[in-house]
């Protein structure tokens, strides 16, 4: 296991912001993904926010963040989700 109980950890930069996508380990050793969109402020700092999405709802959350995901692709033709 890595520092501070990191599994996984991965990100996508765009222009304005930066996700990261962490999968760790709690001291008990239950899994968590942490999400966190991270911009820059005028004045070099950065403004952070996160959520995390504990073991025993990740299903739940993925089946309703694939149905969000399927509004985006109806919505939008032509968009860059693939279609």
């Amino acid at each position: 296991m890595a520092i501070r109980g990191e599994i996984f950890s991965s990100q996508v930069q765009t222009e304005k912001r930066t996700y990261f996508f962490n999968v760790k380990e709690n001291r008990m050793g239950s899994h968590f993904l942490n999400i966190v969109e991270s911009t820059k402020k005028p004045d070099g700092t950065f403004d952070r926010h996160s959520i995390m999405v504990y073991e025993e709802d990740i299903e739940n959350f993925m089946k309703e963040l694939n149905r969000a995901f399927k509004v985006f692709r109806k919505q939008k033709p032509g968009n860059s989700f693939g279609e």
